[in-house]
């Protein structure tokens, strides 16, 4: 053991290197430093009308069903609308499984009006043929088509 001092060789850093991915999010009126990659911007563009309203009356269903909520009318009450509007949504659920799933997955609108509208497709749900709803669906679609080609003009 020696009684004296020692001197290291090798100065001692005076930086420190992280590596690692982050990321700035806002907090409010603040800028926080968040670990990892800043998360994908979401896709422009608005989910037309009908598709909310459609995963509304499957959100309804399902309420239902598991006994939170009794009936439309308390549906109604807690959405504050009227019964009939419940019913109008609730409709929706009448339409075939796969148009259903066609009016989910519409493309989302950028701008301008939504090509198709609850008034659109209310004809359908009232059909309860699911053959003759995918041949009025078809040329519902295609109305939809030809209109926006006509605005393009």
């Amino acid at each position: 053991m020696s009684t004296g001092t020692t001197t290291n060789p090798t100065p001692a850093p005076s930086t420190l290197t992280v590596a690692g991915t982050i990321h700035f999010a806002r907090r409010g009126r603040t800028k926080e430093l968040r670990v990892g990659p800043a998360p994908v911007p979401p896709e422009p563009g608005r989910v037309p009308r009908v598709s909310r309203l459609l995963a509304l009356a499957l959100r309804f269903e399902d309420l239902i069903r598991c006994g939170e909520v009794t009936d439309h009318a308390e549906l109604a009450r807690l959405g504050h609308v009227t019964r009939a509007r419940v019913s109008q949504i609730m409709a929706l659920l009448h339409l075939a499984p796969d148009i259903q799933e066609a009016l989910l997955f519409l493309p989302k609108v950028n701008r301008g009006r939504d090509p198709l509208v609850l008034k659109d497709v209310r004809p359908l749900a009232a059909t309860p043929d699911w053959p003759r709803q995918r041949k009025m669906w078809r040329a519902l679609l295609q109305r939809c088509v030809a209109a926006r080609t006509e605005e393009a003009k």
